[in-house]
């Protein structure tokens, strides 16, 4: 990604994060959908704000925060810096191709690594995934969502820095270069129709305020569509692996 567009792909992503933190219903449908996967020491790759940090602490969980961004750790830290059950703000890159040097001391540490809308921002997957699986102790999981359907790659995909969008294939494919296959789904059916109307037919470029609102006050619906379909079609694809 060349320097100009990553400045865009920040901007836009910060006004993206900051309209779904008031997305309670969201946040909160994503963590209780995420919540079965996770345990014993948790780390959230790519925390960005604490849009879903907030959902963890709010049920009384602890893990540890990290992001690449400098600007997003210095937000977590000034955040959650009273907060008892975040373990830590860490910097980290998980497109570092020198990862199990500079990171050596975070090897094997987690039982849990989720990343929640991050491995379409970065360029080689693949050593992102194999970083992932060294930060994960012997028997651990990584939990991943990402956007699904390359046919729906448009201005927003653009705009949002992302290289590409999965499916469940291609998440499998990736998941299995290091880990055993836990289980894939896809979240958010009802999110595929406005994805396509103001990405591609609109040509929107970004996510606006009222837009995400409006999406929240109709998450109960979602959730119902999701159930309707057994989770075969959605706007993200949703991946669990473990270590073996």
């Amino acid at each position: 990604m060349n320097k100009d567009r990553f400045v865009q792909a920040n901007a836009t992503g910060l006004s993206t994060l900051e309209n779904i933190k008031g997305a309670d219903r969201l946040n909160a449908w994503i963590f209780r959908m995420v919540r079965p996967y996770m345990r014993g020491r948790i780390l959230e790759v790519g925390s960005g704000i604490g849009n879903i940090s907030s959902q963890f602490v709010r049920n009384g969980i602890s893990l540890t925060l990290s992001d690449y961004s400098d600007e997003y750790c210095d937000y977590l830290q000034k955040s959650f810096s009273s907060e008892l059950l975040i373990n830590g703000v860490i910097k980290i890159d998980l497109a570092d191709k020198d990862f199990g040097r500079k990171y050596a001391y975070l090897l094997g540490s987690f039982d849990t690594v989720f990343a929640l809308n991050v491995m379409e921002h970065i360029g080689d997957d693949r050593l992102a995934i194999a970083n992932c699986h060294k930060l994960l102790a012997r028997g651990g999981r990584l939990v991943l969502l990402m956007p699904a359907y390359p046919l729906l790659y448009n201005g927003l995909d653009r705009q949002l820095g992302h290289y590409r969008r999965y499916d469940r294939r291609s998440m499998e494919r990736l998941l299995s270069t290091k880990f055993s296959i836990v289980r894939i789904w896809y979240y958010n059916l009802g999110g595929i129709l406005g994805w396509f109307i103001f990405g591609t037919i609109f040509r929107e470029q970004r996510i606006r305020e009222w837009e995400m609102n409006l999406y929240d006050r109709l998450v109960g619906l979602f959730r119902l569509a999701d159930r309707a379909v057994f989770n075969r079609v959605g706007l993200s694809v949703v991946g669990v692996g473990k270590k073996e």
